[in-house]
Formats: structure tokens, sequence, C-alpha cells
């Protein structure tokens, strides 16, 4: 575990986390104790790379222990009005048109507990807070990863709202006024 690196995604190249997204998906439903079936039509193809292509900036940071993919990070700014997340958005009256999101953030099992992911956590954020006109960002976690829950939770973001029936639970942070 001495050969980690974290990469920015910069080429475009965002094949190198289908195999992580496709664990991420199969963790999700493992943790799942609301409507778990629903992860089996969730995929590489189905959540990361129609989010990749729909929004309307995106960030890919991949931690690779001996340049093999152990860990990503999936970043994007969206448009509340005609983004992806339709449905999973709170009913605020003043929600902003643009929000930011952290949409994926995942580590297989061996690589928790070193920091990485707090470190790409940071990364992510940083590269959020940079767009002037992004003043909340949103992380949506699926029901029963109540690791995750806490995690963010422990880093100033706030419970917004449960989505779909409680399969998902949205946390939010306001970065300006």
């Amino acid at each position: 575990m001495e050969n980690i690196t974290i990469e920015v995604v910069k080429d475009g190249n965002i094949e190198q986390c289908r195999e992580l997204c496709n664990e991420l998906m199969a963790f999700q439903k493992s943790k799942a104790s609301i409507d778990p079936v629903r992860f089996d039509t969730m995929s590489f193809d189905t959540r990361m790379k129609k989010s990749y292509e729909s929004s309307l900036e995106n960030n890919i940071i991949v931690a690779k222990d001996n340049g093999i993919p152990i860990g990503y990070a999936f970043s994007t700014v969206e448009d509340t009005e005609h983004g992806k997340y339709s449905g999973l958005y709170p009913e605020w009256d003043n929600l902003p048109k643009r929000i930011g999101c952290l949409s994926n953030l995942y580590f297989r099992n061996k690589y928790r507990g070193l920091g990485l992911g707090s470190k790409m956590f940071e990364m992510s954020m940083e590269w959020l807070e940079s767009f002037p006109d992004i003043n909340l960002i949103f992380i949506y976690v699926s029901n029963g990863n109540n690791t995750a829950l806490e995690f963010y939770l422990n880093r100033g973001f706030t419970y917004s709202h449960d989505a779909w029936g409680g399969f998902i639970k949205a946390v939010y942070k306001s970065i300006r006024s």
C-alpha cells in the first residue's frame, strides 16, 4: 500500500471507474433495508456514465495502488430545473438553479480507514466550492449506509429530507449566503 496515488481525471477516461462503481452498487444493495432490488438496475452505465454525460460540470478523482484503481470520488454541478436528480431535490421555495453534488465516494474495503476517503472528500469539496455560483452542495446517501451518512454529518452537512420513500437520505451544506 505504499504506492498509493491520487489522480484527478482530466482526459475523460471514466472507464477506469467501471468496476468500482459496480462494486459500489452491490455494496449499497447489501446495506439497503428499503427496496434493495432497486439496485439491480443500477450500474456504471446507468448511474455514473449517464450522470457524467448529463452534468454541467464534473470532477473525478481516482485512488490507485500500483496503478490499479482502488477508490474514487465523483462530483457534479447540476441544473436543478433540468438535471438528473429531479425528484431527489427538496421542495424548497428558494432552491438555487445550480447545485453541487458529491455523487459517489467509494473505496474497496481493505483501503478504508487510511484517510484516503477524507482526502478525496476534501478535494471534491474544494472543487465544488470553486464555482462562485454554487451555494449548496448535496449528497445523496443510500438507505442503510449509516457509516457514510455519519461521515458526511460529521463534516458539516445537515440532514435535509428522504427521497423515494426513504430509499435515499439527502444531506446538504450551504457554502455561501
